[in-house]
């Protein structure tokens, strides 16, 4: 069910935080109205104020000794609804920003099928063609849903976004200004080399006291197995190399040998197997694609007709001179016979 947390900025802190990052904290307004099966979301109804400002940004991350185009990685904590950008600052990443998330939809726990405007958990990543320039949202992020894992039990979907405005089916919404200037360090660093740019996405913050709150849970195995993500890049501030096993994510500070069942990549996008590139492809809609698909078809089919109209063409004058040859055959053996 479509949800919109209404939402005013209650303050926004530039300045030392967690590991030497900034971040952007808000109040909601109130708590929303209960609905069946959906939690209320806290929020930012416009986070920052004013317009995206790119030299703003330049001045922020030049403060804390970072430069856009440097690897980011990407944290999401539905509970708390924020969003945290760490970025590359040496030899481990600090936190750059935190954002409030301004709506997700759903409950605790993960996607399961297409259409049931539930927002995804899990561990996803994006590569360059994954940074949405065109429709409705004009800056997003398509983090990926489903990924290898997630298709392994069956669960289905596309298009699972991290985009602007402030109402959400499924995914992250986070007002215009803010996901500008997500957008702008995705792209610049992915563009300066960065392969694939993590997003994790966690149903809470990964610690013991919020674990066991929610013991009683169905996904509380799987939780579990997220939390070994979380408290190694607690450890490390380092992403860590994912990939699954027996229906599982394993995570490691380096990538799992191909040994058998454990060989799966994280993405079927990151894996370089054209087979599986053009699956993930075929499965979802691709609009540039489709227009260039349906042109071509269009002139498979004008050429189809000319070459028929043209075959009709030439069968015409075969009888044509068929008939003309059986006359003058017909003519001939009349005379003989007179």
């Amino acid at each position: 069910m479509e949800r919109r947390a209404l939402c005013v900025v209650g303050a926004v802190v530039l300045g030392a935080g967690f590991a030497g990052g900034a971040q952007l904290t808000a109040t909601s307004e109130g708590p929303a109205p209960d609905l069946p099966g959906v939690h209320g979301k806290a929020g930012a109804d416009h986070v920052p104020p004013q317009a995206f400002d790119a030299e703003e940004l330049r001045r922020r991350l030049a403060a804390r000794g970072m430069t856009i185009g440097n690897p980011i990685m990407i944290r999401i904590f539905k509970q708390e609804s924020e969003l945290e950008v760490w970025m590359n600052a040496g030899t481990r990443f600090e936190l750059f920003a935190t954002y409030p998330i301004c709506n997700w939809s759903g409950t605790l726990g993960p996607k399961l099928a297409e259409g049931d405007k539930q927002s995804p958990e899990g561990l996803y990543s994006i590569g360059p063609r994954q940074l949405r320039r065109t429709g409705r949202w004009r800056r997003s992020l398509d983090i990926g849903f489903p990924n290898s894992f997630d298709r392994a039990l069956g669960r289905t979907g596309s298009y699972v976004l991290v985009h602007g405005g402030c109402t959400s089916t499924g995914c992250y919404a986070m007002t215009d200004p803010v996901m500008e200037e997500i957008f702008k360090l995705s792209e610049a660093a992915l563009a300066q080399g960065q392969k694939r740019i993590q997003v994790h996405a966690f149903p809470f913050r990964m610690t013991p006291e919020k674990l066991a709150a929610n013991g009683d849970s169905e996904w509380n195995g799987f939780w579990s197995n997220l939390k070994e993500a979380y408290d190694l890049f607690e450890r490390t501030r380092v992403p860590p190399a994912v990939s699954v096993c027996n229906n599982r994510y394993a995570v490691g500070e380096k990538p799992r040998s191909e040994d058998g069942t454990c060989a799966t990549r994280l993405s079927a996008a990151s894996d370089g197997s054209t087979r599986q590139k053009s699956a993930r492809r075929l499965r979802q809609p691709h609009p540039a694609r489709d227009v260039r698909r349906f042109a071509h078809t269009q002139r498979a089919h004008r050429a189809a007709g000319r070459n028929t109209r043209q075959a009709y063409a030439a069968a015409r004058v075969a009888r044509m001179a068929a008939r003309q040859r059986h006359a003058a055959h017909g003519a001939a053996r009349h005379r003989t016979h007179r």
